[in-house]
């Protein structure tokens, strides 16, 4: 029995007060109010405080929370909302100072004053201006929140001091959330406008990415999640390249680099034919270097993935540079890789025939045919072929692909970059060539010869998700992505240029990427799957009116402020949209019925143009997954609860609506084959402006001997290819450990045998990752 009269708690302010166990019991009381299923004694018995004189009221309420937090299972889910709580009732004391917000406009100019928000919220609105703005904020919607959401908020999209060991948020996530819609408004700052965008933001109608989440109000304006970044052929393009990867990995962007063009290995250089070039890989480590002397602002670590090309004569070099195999010397394992596959290379597979592998700089027009002219470039592939002065390589293209494949799936990490799917059916007129770390966004560019450059053109995506959880009918979907349009527009002025080839490239076209999220309860609680003809129609119906809507917004941008300055480089121009230039061979999956009226659209595009050249990208969601309590992305669960780590802590995420539905989700484990997902990703690729983060997973316990054949990983490459896909992501083998979903960590390239020296934790794009 404790003595409550003989320990004294410390509370923050330095007071020391009389231990009450009727206080704790009421705090925990007040957390449990109104949630089935959860016992306040049980939280009680499971802290094992021990008290003692002297103990701090901060000791005792974290406690608290980690009890909570530990009582979540799946017979007891809704534990993750008294933690919340809990937690919530210490982000409060933390930021607050007590439980009562304060007033706005005072808090805005002691975030200014202390360097952690940027001046123009002091300069753009006025103190009255704020008032009226802090009247709109519902502080009760942290509420919402569960315990996993609430921790991914505080150490990853908090403003805080970050050289800090503590975790100590500055805001609460409504203010986060204000400050942003207000910014996103900054065009006609109307209490209206910012009412809307902030409902959107709040209910999670809409998930930000965290270069918008975490940076929107900060000093730091660069809200684009998605860099792509082309070398040419020449040593001050690669420099120029290298300096910006710098710029743009330190501002929270991921990286994508196209350095297919780089010559090969031994071929000469300039005039002087004794001079032999290096080859690739010294390249590829220097942007390695460049990428990882950053630190993005103590968010989290720098990451890019490298763009090669199929036919390279370093390719078989350029495959295993990711394994755990060679020296330091011989690998540059910090990158990831995709890599350019057209169907003349996919054919040369299918018939069993050789692929010839040459340096690009012996075969011109090749790489430049390879994008714009699939018949150009046979013509010119066979006739570099059988000319003998050219310096080539022939291998059996099925040894070549099974290479490719083996070095897939063993590291998880080498992605695939459909160059005919991928130019055939964009918005664009002018090549693409590349794609971002996470494989979603395909725009674009032009290789850097100097960093001021004034004909280089480096591609930028900003993005946002809709929340498909919360869509209850398609018409819902107007608002939220005129938002989303309008919104992310909007910050295309407002933010900085760290290069001047990024501001000329985003005038030109404004990209930007709309995404979807919680896509596995979607489908749940419509009670279809990922392999149904029902689930089938359903995203089809869905992702159109994603499309139709954005496009819309985009219509009614350009009508007000004009098109794009790069509209007549678009098919836009000639009256083209989505629907007109997709793979057909989706009709095959779901026929092609539409329910808009896409003709009438066609019409207003032709009057107004757009003012965004691409509005839809599909990127993985995996972190707002856990501030929403949503299902990740696009992606199938693996597990009903999960646990998630980061850096800074491990916390379970139990699916939405976890008792109604726990049996109608497709488990991502127990799925035998890719054939479903492939399918459903083809499906939303037909209403994708540019590309799709699809990842293929293999569950060896389904395949003999527990190995997963290359017939079925090759076919489900050519499959995706088929239907439309325009790239793949991760290659995902279940390997009999805890199904862990880490935020911040990619799927891990085995490491067994490299130097220690060589061990690094790779971490993933949160910018895309949203």
């Amino acid at each position: 029995m404790v003595d409550e009269s003989k320990i004294f708690v410390l509370k923050r302010n330095g007071e020391k007060e009389p231990l009450s166990l009727d206080k704790i019991h009421n705090i925990l009381e007040k957390a449990c109010h109104g949630i089935t299923g959860v016992s306040v004694s049980d939280i009680a018995m499971k802290a094992h405080l021990s008290f003692f004189d002297g103990i701090t009221s901060k000791e005792i309420h974290e406690a608290l929370i980690k009890s909570a937090a530990d009582l979540i299972t799946d017979n007891s889910t809704n534990y993750q909302y008294v933690a919340g709580n809990l937690l919530n009732y210490e982000i409060r004391k933390q930021a607050w100072g007590g439980m009562n917000p304060p007033r706005l406009y005072d808090h805005v100019v002691k975030m200014v004053n202390n360097g952690y928000y940027h001046e123009h919220l002091l300069e753009d609105f006025s103190e009255a201006d704020w008032d009226k703005i802090d009247a709109l904020v519902d502080h009760d919607r942290d509420f919402q929140m569960t315990y996993i959401g609430i921790m991914e908020y505080m150490t990853k999209y908090a403003m805080r001091d970050r050289s800090a060991k503590t975790v100590t948020p500055l805001e609460t996530p409504q203010i986060t959330y204000i400050l942003a819609a207000a910014i996103s408004a900054i065009d006609t700052k109307k209490l209206k406008d910012i009412k809307s965008f902030y409902g959107t933001f709040s209910e999670w109608d809409l998930s930000l990415p965290t270069p918008i989440m975490a940076g929107l109000r900060s000093p730091t304006k660069q809200f684009s999640s998605c860099t792509l970044i082309s070398s040419d052929d020449n040593l001050d393009s690669i420099i120029a390249a290298a300096g910006s990867i710098v710029k743009y990995a330190s501002k929270k962007a991921g990286i994508g680099i196209d350095a297919s063009r780089i010559r090969a290995e031994g071929t000469p250089v300039g005039r002087e034919k004794a001079v032999k070039h290096t080859g690739v890989v010294p390249f590829f480590r220097m942007f390695e270097s460049s990428l990882k002397s950053c630190s993005q602002g103590g968010v989290r670590g720098a990451s890019a993935t490298l763009t090669a090309c199929l036919w390279h004569s370093e390719i078989l070099d350029i495959l295993v540079l990711k394994n755990n195999k060679g020296t330091p010397d011989t690998r540059v394992r910090k990158l990831d890789y995709s890599i350019q596959i057209n169907n003349y290379l996919y054919n040369r597979y299918i018939k069993k025939q050789n692929i010839t592998l040459f340096s690009p700089s012996d075969v011109p027009g090749l790489y430049d045919a390879m994008f714009s002219d699939k018949e150009e470039f046979a013509r010119l592939y066979e006739k570099y072929e059988k000319d003998p002065k050219i310096k080539k390589k022939s291998i059996p293209a099925r040894e070549l692909f099974s290479i490719f494949a083996t070095e897939r799936k063993e590291t998880g990490r080498i992605y695939v970059f459909n160059v005919d799917n991928v130019n055939q059916h964009s918005n664009f007129d002018v090549p693409v060539t590349t794609s971002n770390l996470c494989q979603e966004i395909t725009l674009p560019t032009v290789p850097l010869q100097s960093l001021d450059d004034p004909n280089g053109e480096i591609a930028l995506c900003t993005l946002a998700a809709v929340n498909l959880g919360n869509v209850k009918s398609l018409d819902d979907l107007e608002v939220t992505c005129r938002n989303a349009v309008r919104m992310l527009d909007n910050l295309l002025e407002y933010q900085d240029y760290m290069v001047p080839a990024a501001k000329t490239s985003t005038m030109k076209y404004r990209p930007l990427g709309i995404g979807i999220t919680n896509m596995a309860y979607y489908l749940a609680k419509n009670g279809v799957t990922y392999d149904s003809t029902e689930g089938h129609k359903l995203m089809h119906d869905t992702m159109e009116a994603i499309e139709f809507y954005c496009i819309k917004a985009s219509i009614e941008l350009a009508q007000e402020r004009g098109p794009c300055l790069g509209y007549n480089n678009t098919k836009w121009a000639r009256g083209l949209m989505p629907i007109d230039h997709y793979n057909k061979n989706v009709d095959k999956i779901v026929p092609n019925v539409l329910n808009l009226d896409w003709e009438w659209l066609r019409e207003e595009l032709k009057k107004y143009g757009i003012r965004n050249a691409t509005l839809t990208a599909m990127m993985p969601a995996e972190s707002s997954s856990k501030i929403m309590n949503s299902t990740n992305g696009m992606e199938p669960v693996r597990s009903l609860i999960t646990n998630k780590p980061n850096k800074h802590h491990v916390s379970k995420q139990v699916v939405p609506e976890f008792m109604r539905l726990k049996n109608k989700y497709d488990l991502l484990w127990e799925m035998t084959t890719m054939d479903g997902v492939i399918k459903m990703m083809a499906v939303i690729q037909k209403f994708t402006c540019q590309s799709l983060s699809t990842n293929l997973s293999y569950n060896p316990e389904h395949f003999e001997d527990a190995k997963i054949p290359m017939s079925v990983l090759m076919g489900d490459i050519l499959k995706a290819n088929m239907y439309g896909l325009k790239t793949l992501y991760y290659h995902n083998t279940r390997d009999g450990r805890e199904d862990e979903v880490t935020e911040d960590k990619k799927p891990e390239v085995k490491q067994e045998n490299v130097p220690t020296a060589e061990v690094h934790a790779e971490e993933a794009c949160d910018a895309c990752a949203i």
